[in-house]
């Protein structure tokens, strides 16, 4: 078994799983259908994107058992809509604005870099540095923040962006360093790191002693 069926499995069920909250807590009201289009949808993109172009991380084999432990982490992202259909509140009309647009951004993020990143190493492996990985070089788990925030700010809760940030530094963060240390191999990889964030997009570089020039006195 493939850490991906795990994965692929929860991400296909979570519709059904808001569905049924909605009709268990019978409510139709505005939050909950506004999740189900944003998760569902997310959770659709993501089994079509394993099918057009999969993620090489989720491929390795795994035990039944840890597959089961897989999924059981990944069910704590069903505390954000049950928070939202049980609890039964409305979340305000400019909060769902931002929701839809934080989601809308990040789905941008993370399905294109994760295409950019599947097809440009199937043609030229290497180190990616153009694109969406021209300034940030986790543009990806840029992209799954942004999307997992905007269903945290639906459910008007804290719990899920404590769930949120217990994933990005216990799974997020470790595969971004990783990710460094493997990329650490090519020698323009401590000049790519420098202009570029960890997560976050950089803009500006700083200047450093070597690329300094000293001011002639007058």
């Amino acid at each position: 078994m493939k850490a991906k069926h795990a994965i692929n499995l929860h991400k296909g069920l979570t519709a059904a799983i808001v569905v049924g909250l909605m009709l268990v807590y019978q409510n139709f009201t505005l939050g909950p259908w506004v999740y189900l289009a944003l998760h569902g949808t997310y959770g659709f993109l993501w089994l079509l994107k394993d099918q057009l172009y999969p993620d090489r991380q989720w491929e390795q084999e795994m035990s039944l058992s840890g597959a089961i432990g897989v999924f059981m982490l990944l069910v704590l992202y069903w505390v954000t809509p049950f928070l939202l259909v049980s609890r039964g509140t409305v979340p305000p009309l400019p909060l769902v604005a931002l929701a839809i647009a934080l989601n809308l951004v990040g789905t941008f993020l993370h399905y294109v870099s994760d295409a950019q990143k599947y097809y440009t190493l199937k043609y030229q492996p290497g180190l990616i540095t153009e694109g969406c990985f021209a300034r940030s070089r986790n543009p990806n788990y840029l992209g799954e923040i942004l999307i997992y925030s905007s269903f945290a700010l639906l459910a008007q809760h804290w719990l899920p962006f404590a769930i949120l940030a217990l994933f990005v530094s216990v799974l997020f963060l470790p595969s971004m360093r990783k990710k460094d240390q493997s990329l650490a191999r090519y020698p323009t990889f401590t000049d790519y790191q420098a202009r570029t964030g960890l997560l976050l997009p950089k803009f500006f570089r700083l200047p450093t002693a070597e690329t300094t020039v000293p001011t002639e006195k007058p």
